[in-house]
């Protein structure tokens, strides 16, 4: 039962018990198990309730019921200990913020408040409503923990809380794969979009590191079947955890460099985020990226322009007939990336913009006979 629906039943258990003021006292209960305001219920109408709390409001529903007292004088009867903590632990988020704030890190807030939901068993939405509860000193120490690895060492936040989200889907991430960005999101929409004209395809990715790309697909296409390849073993072991986490049926991993163990077999849709970062870049990026991001997941060591050479040139032998080869680019890459498809007879379908406005995918098809007599 979600939260609206457990306001629901309080407001009609207490109704048919001929309990005054039946909705209010229901709000008044569940506004204090769940340690927020009453506007607060309303906002978050579609959360789901935990066993504990539901436990607790039954309870209080249960005594007002059978005393006939109101929720108030019930409340006075609980156990010392249990008072708000509301103002001590927004104190210590306070204090988290600044300390992220002193080392510099991008978005404080966001991330102190991650690392508190994280550690309470909630959401970052929901964290207000956790506040008022009393955290527990071996939490806490965790949180210094988190605090300490976001801020005196820079490790990124996603690699901290050991998941992320992608495409509204969970994965588990480590420092063996990339953190999958929301702007590869626009990859994963361009794909789908381009996949409308078969019924069944076969989709290979590859560098599929933690395997975001290819889980989303197959999960969005449950028709499809995905094939992720990579050349680091570890990333295709992180890649069939998240399969299994997600329950993506449809969806294999393989070691293999590029094309090599795929010999003879044929995809509809090949897609790829390769390493496309040049080397003068890489030497600009933030410590958070260079310090724990797998290097050879970003750069190819020259000019970023290598992995696209060599997909194209070997694409076409893994085909159908009509197939489509779709690359995520870096936001300036978008008119190499075209002529590099040009000069592997690849007829360029489009230039996608990711959320921020910037090229981001580039997708081509291959050149049948009517479309060369054409050129």
């Amino acid at each position: 039962m979600n939260l609206l629906e457990i306001l629901r039943f309080s407001q009609k258990y207490l109704e048919e018990r001929e309990i005054p003021k039946a909705r209010l006292t229901s709000e008044k209960i569940i506004a204090h198990v769940l340690h927020c305001d009453k506007i607060s219920l309303y906002a978050n109408f579609d959360r789901t309730l935990q066993k504990e709390e539901k436990e607790e409001i039954k309870y209080f529903l249960k005594r007002i019921a059978e005393e006939r007292r109101p929720f108030e004088e019930v409340l006075k009867d609980l156990p010392a200990g249990t008072g708000d903590h509301r103002e001590e632990n927004r104190e210590l988020l306070r204090k988290s913020v600044e300390y992220l704030e002193k080392y510099g890190v991008p978005s404080p807030e966001i991330d102190a408040e991650y690392i508190f939901a994280h550690i309470l068993g909630t959401r970052r939405a929901l964290l207000t409503m956790q506040l008022a509860g009393k955290i527990e000193e071996e939490d806490k120490n965790r949180i210094r923990e988190m605090l300490w690895q976001r801020g005196k060492l820079r490790k990124p936040l996603q690699y901290i809380l050991g998941e992320w989200e992608f495409y509204g889907y969970p994965f588990r991430l480590d420092e063996r794969v990339l953190i999958p960005r929301i702007d590869t999101e626009t990859l994963v929409e361009q794909a789908k979009h381009l996949l409308t004209e078969w019924e069944r395809p076969k989709i290979l990715d590859i560098g599929c590191g933690s395997g975001a790309i290819s889980i989303a697909l197959a999960l969005e296409l449950p028709k499809a079947f995905v094939t992720g390849v990579d050349i680091n073993p570890g990333a295709v072991e992180v890649s069939r955890s998240n399969k299994e986490l997600n329950k993506a049926v449809n969806a294999q991993f393989l070691q293999s460099d590029l094309f090599a163990r795929l010999q003879g077999q044929r995809f509809h849709m090949i897609l790829s985020n390769p390493p496309y970062i040049s080397a003068a870049e890489y030497e600009t990026l933030m410590p958070e990226i260079v310090r724990y991001e797998p290097k050879n997941a970003l750069t190819d060591g020259a000019d970023g322009l290598r992995f696209y050479e060599r997909i194209a040139k070997d694409a076409r032998l893994h085909l159908e007939d009509g197939g489509c080869l779709v690359f995520e680019i870096g936001s300036k890459q978008a008119k190499a990336v075209r002529e590099i498809l040009e000069k592997y007879d690849f007829q360029v379908l489009l230039t996608g913009k990711d959320y921020g406005g910037n090229d981001r995918v580039v997708a081509g098809r291959i050149r049948g006979e009517d479309d060369v007599d054409k050129t």
